[in-house]
């Protein structure tokens, strides 16, 4: 095992395209940014003053926007007028992540009204055992050793983390009375005690659990989609473009029926709400925090489109080193034992794994044939491809 940790990291299989490692480090940034963003964007009493459906929703109109208009550069308005009628299947199967997707974003808010930036980033890592689970039944492919190593030495960090974070929010339920007097008794210690004893499991644990569980499946999913000879020839923006649109609709259902914040107002009245708070430039960080999400949603897939959901999981986990330094210099957040020991713990894990990596490059054709030659296939090959039991298992989701 040592000889194997000996072996030199893969840097090709890590980034396989000159642009993989430009776009591993712009995702890691951008994401590094969400937290810091969000958590400024917090009044005193970690709750916020605008809704944030709507911002979410606003999110996913600019990623629409941007899709479009990256797509059109190099396609005619007819060409994606073509593609979208020959493939509205696609748009149907794209609803599975994107609502996912778009519960994930409106937890993200949720979770970081309770967490701070690094506690948040470190407790989705969860996500890593989940995330190995799911991608070897969707693309069959067998994780070693070394790579279930790394991915419980990283779960492990998680988990002494949140010990931390329960016990801190143990402590806050000290309830002090000072100079207690009643009409018989004096009370004459100046401070009462009552400390409930720690509990890992509770209700922000719940959610970021929750949250863990859409991260996991839209994530793989939407790779598989990426990379499935289905969506294989329909280009990388007009699938973005696909999840956008019907991630709209599922913001528009959750703002309608789901909306705690603003519960009498409508829909209308929501969405002009925060776009006039905008506007006004009383909260310029909900203008930051749309443009940020939105750039996250395109550089994710093309992240997914070159590399594995394992590797986006890992890029993840180097975001902690960076969010604990700035939020201790923007925020104070101190950088407490527990952290330092759940980081070290998480790069090595990252370590293990680079040396190690999964490699799930996208589908590429057999061969080339004009669009105006016809295809003659004789009922052997058909039989032939029908009974190969590995092109009906990489099929076999396909449904």
């Amino acid at each position: 095992m040592f000889s194997s940790l000996r072996r030199q990291i893969n840097l090709k299989d890590l980034f396989p395209t000159r642009w993989s490692f430009l776009i591993f480090i712009s995702y890691m940034g951008l994401f590094i940014n969400q937290g810091l963003l969000v958590t400024g964007s917090k009044t005193a009493t970690n709750s916020y003053n605008y809704n944030t459906i709507v911002v979410v929703l606003l999110t996913e109109c600019v990623k629409l926007i941007s899709a479009v208009t990256i797509y059109r550069q190099t396609h005619t308005f007819s060409q994606m007028r073509r593609e979208i009628t020959d493939n509205q299947t696609v748009i149907i199967l794209y609803f599975i992540p994107s609502a996912l997707y778009c519960l994930y974003n409106n937890l993200a808010f949720i979770n970081l009204s309770s967490y701070d930036p690094t506690t948040y980033f470190l407790l989705l890592q969860f996500r890593v055992v989940v995330t190995g689970v799911i991608f070897q039944f969707l693309f069959n492919k067998r994780l070693t050793r070394l790579q279930w190593l790394s991915l419980i030495l990283l779960t492990s960090g998680c988990i002494i983390k949140q010990f931390e974070h329960s016990s801190i929010s143990s402590s806050s339920t000290t309830i002090s009375t000072r100079n207690m007097t009643t009409a018989t008794t004096t009370i004459q210690s100046n401070q009462q005690t009552i400390t409930t004893p720690p509990s890992i499991i509770n209700v922000h644990l719940i959610w970021i659990l929750v949250q863990v569980f859409c991260s996991c499946f839209a994530g793989v999913y939407n790779e598989y989609l990426l990379k499935s000879d289905r969506t294989n020839q329909v280009d990388t923006m007009l699938q973005n473009a696909f999840m956008y649109v019907d991630s709209i609709l599922c913001n528009f259902v959750l703002l309608m029926y789901f909306d705690r914040q603003q519960p009498t107002l409508s829909v209308v009245h929501k969405i002009f709400d925060t776009i006039s708070i905008i506007l006004s430039g009383k909260q310029f960080l909900i203008l930051l925090i749309i443009i940020n999400n939105a750039a996250v949603g395109i550089v994710t897939s093309l992240f997914l489109k070159s590399m594995t959901s394992i590797l986006k999981t890992f890029a993840s986990a180097l975001e902690l080193l960076f969010t604990s330094i700035l939020a201790w210099m923007l925020f104070g957040i101190p950088v407490s034992i527990y952290t330092f020991i759940a980081i070290f713990i998480v790069s090595n894990a990252v370590y293990l794994y680079s040396i190690n990596p999964v490699v799930n490059l996208p589908s590429t054709p057999t061969m080339n044939v004009p669009a105006n030659q016809p295809i003659n296939i004789n009922n052997g090959d058909v039989n032939s491809k029908n009974s190969n039991p590995a092109n009906e298992q990489e099929r076999r989701l396909i449904v």
